[in-house]
């Protein structure tokens, strides 16, 4: 598919003057967090040694509904259909409120997923599910109401996996904001009208929050930011496979986020096969286990905001790629985190770090 952008030059500039516009908003929301002072107090899981700000994620959280619900008011271009777009807002209100919730009661793990299949439920009610899947060498593979489980399978994983990867400063926010500028772009050369604008919402939110949090940590985002942001970057992938007519849109979102999924499914995975409590928290992803074993912290979140960058660019080139070749492309990616993971192992043997999971 050749690209053909719907918005013209001229545009870009008001569409960037609202995401800086929602920078703002966002950063006076996040310094207002500051002075709330919501703890998060410092235990053995945690990188941080005192005492910080956490919920900074709520000037994310505003600053993406003020976004959204000006796109809804004026945004004709950019605008789903009524109950699609309802369904966003609906969804993401309730995911605010839940991640919220959680920040400040703490609630268990198993609340927690209740609540966000509830949040992950309303948007799939509203028809935002994928029918249809574009496969390499397969084609269009129509999957029907199968779509549904993969759509909220897809929504749940992906905003836990955003979850667990908020462990250093910068991390988190980097990689969503990151995520979202390509996100943007490929939607825009495609003709992804909504998503191309929301994607820009949220990248607004995010940085405003992000001068806050990297390289020093004056606030954390809480999982009112980093659940919300999942969440979000997961639908923003459904809404351009349902809606949008880039071919394979829906591989876009696990291609921008490939360091944090690969890094959640290795480290679920060496936890089950060591017999290990899944629920229990502990401090053996693969990016705590690096900063564990002596690497700098803001060099492993650098490293992340470069695994979505690359993402990013693998996705343009699979989307420009002969389909012959989209394979091979579609495996880079889990070709460099292979070559992290074994650097990341070199660095436990020589740190003598034995038990993963423990801090």
């Amino acid at each position: 598919m050749t690209p053909a952008s719907p918005f013209g030059l001229l545009a870009l500039p008001r569409h960037l003057a609202l995401m800086l516009g929602l920078a703002i908003f966002s950063g006076i929301i996040v310094r207002i967090m500051i002075a709330i002072g919501v703890p998060d107090r410092p235990d053995a899981r945690k990188a941080h040694t005192e005492t910080t700000p956490k919920s900074g994620g709520v000037g994310i959280v505003a600053a993406f509904l003020l976004g959204v619900l000006l796109l809804y008011r004026y945004g004709q271009v950019s605008r789903l259909a009524e109950g699609y777009f309802i369904g966003v807002i609906a969804a993401a209100v309730l995911m605010a409120a839940i991640s919220l919730l959680d920040d400040l009661l703490d609630i268990s793990f198993m609340i927690k997923l209740a609540t966000q299949l509830i949040a992950a439920g309303v948007a799939v009610a509203s028809g935002l599910w994928v029918h249809r899947l574009a496969l390499p060498y397969y084609g269009t593979v129509n999957i029907g109401w199968q779509g549904i489980p993969l759509t909220i399978f897809f929504l749940l994983f992906i905003t836990n996996a955003m979850n667990f990867i908020d462990g250093l400063n910068g991390l988190a926010a980097g990689v969503t904001l990151i995520a979202c500028l390509f996100l943007a772009g490929i939607a825009g050369l495609y003709g992804g009208f909504f998503v191309y604008t929301a994607a820009l919402l949220l990248a607004g939110g995010v940085l405003g929050f992000l001068p806050f949090n990297f390289p020093r940590g004056k606030i954390f985002m809480g999982d009112v930011g980093s659940q919300f942001c999942g969440f979000m970057l997961a639908l923003f992938g459904v809404a351009a496979a349902r809606f949008e007519g880039a071919p394979l849109s829906f591989l876009l979102v696990p291609f921008l986020l490939s360091g944090v999924l690969y890094d959640v499914s290795f480290t679920l995975l060496r936890r089950l096969l060591a017999g290990e409590n899944i629920a229990r928290a502990h401090h053996g992803h693969l990016y705590q286990v690096a900063r564990r074993a002596g690497m700098n912290a803001s060099a492993v979140a650098l490293l992340h905001w470069a695994f979505a960058a690359i993402g990013g660019l693998t996705a343009l080139v699979f989307l420009l790629a002969a389909p012959v070749w989209r394979l091979p492309v579609a495996s880079f990616p889990l070709l460099l985190q292979l070559i992290w993971t074994l650097y990341v192992v070199e660095r436990a043997r020589a740190a003598k770090i034995s038990n993963w999971s423990s801090g």
